[in-house]
């Protein structure tokens, strides 16, 4: 699976290198232990390389774990989370918490610890965020087709389904900061600007789909 799959949702993804649940050392970034196991190799492969996230900025992950059209995106959506916010602090936390988000799916998926249930919740996220692209896209470019309960409706359901992929692996502060990233797309404020056609994010919003068209072409949405 290509991690430009979670990239715009929330676009979505999440974190900083705070610590969590109390456990001293402990990053938020850690993968949720089996409880009453022993030690086991991988899982402690999958703590570490989530604690080393915590310790990473955002630009140094971006540059060596996202491709470039997501990175694009990614890019202008701060620009839009920046400008529509007025709070660059906001705007920065919530890209960090939808580029680490992107990684810790993609470490989860990469080695191996999606059971077949949760596959399949995987395949009907990719469809659905899919198809939530493609809606951005012909809301963008064809003039009168926005349709703001009908887009809602879809971030809200990518939001279920990326809730349920984590569920068994992601600690309660990281799926809070998932909810976190997907209210913040969901204001209808912020749906009525990005659509807008002469709007405040219109150049944002036009390299964004332009670099979506690049992706989907590539095959990697």
């Amino acid at each position: 699976m290509n991690n430009s799959v979670f990239s715009c949702s929330f676009c979505i993804t999440t974190v900083s290198g705070a610590e969590e649940n109390g456990r001293p050392g402990d990053s938020d970034s850690d993968i949720m232990a089996e409880p009453g196991a022993g030690f086991d190799a991988k899982g402690f492969g999958l703590r570490a390389q989530k604690k080393l996230l915590g310790k990473m900025s955002s630009k140094k992950i971006v540059k060596h774990f996202i491709d470039d059209s997501t990175s694009q995106v990614l890019d202008n959506t701060y620009k839009i989370m920046k400008a529509f916010t007025g709070d660059k602090k906001q705007a920065e936390k919530l890209l960090k918490y939808i580029i680490k988000t992107i990684i810790k799916v993609g470490i989860l998926f990469r080695n191996d610890q999606f059971n077949a249930s949760e596959l399949q919740v995987v395949e009907s996220f990719k469809s659905k965020f899919h198809s939530l692209v493609m809606t951005v896209v012909s809301f963008h470019e064809v003039d009168f087709t926005y349709d703001k309960p009908f887009l809602k409706s879809s971030i809200e359901e990518c939001r279920q389904l990326l809730q349920s992929i984590i569920q068994r692996h992601l600690t309660d502060k990281s799926k809070g900061r998932v909810d976190t990233v997907f209210e913040f797309f969901e204001g209808e404020e912020l749906m009525d600007a990005l659509f807008n056609p002469s709007g405040p994010h219109k150049k944002e919003m036009d390299s964004i789909t332009a670099d979506m068209h690049k992706m989907m072409d590539e095959g990697n949405l």
